[in-house]
């Protein structure tokens, strides 16, 4: 992931960070979509410098808050260990 200062609830939420170059992020991939919230803190970290900034995520299904963090290492291993066995 690039180096973008994130806060750590939405740090664990991000899979990926791409970058044109440099610190130029292009696209934000998380593992469920992120609110309208979550974009904004992340567009402003940006300098609000990124107006075409694209979020997509690995999942579609919408989960809380609540069961993001009662799940989330089971989430993230989960999707780790089936990517690793694609190999």
């Amino acid at each position: 992931m690039n180096n973008l200062d994130l806060p750590a609830n939405l740090r664990d939420k991000v899979y990926q960070i791409n970058a044109e170059s440099g610190m130029d992020f292009s696209k934000i991939i998380s593992y469920f979509p992120l609110s309208d919230d979550e974009k904004r803190i992340i567009i402003f970290l940006l300098g609000n410098s990124k107006p075409s900034l694209e979020f997509h995520s690995i999942f579609s299904d919408n989960i809380s808050e609540q069961e993001w963090v009662k799940s989330k290492d089971n989430i993230i291993k989960r999707f780790q260990d089936e990517l690793f066995d694609i190999d």
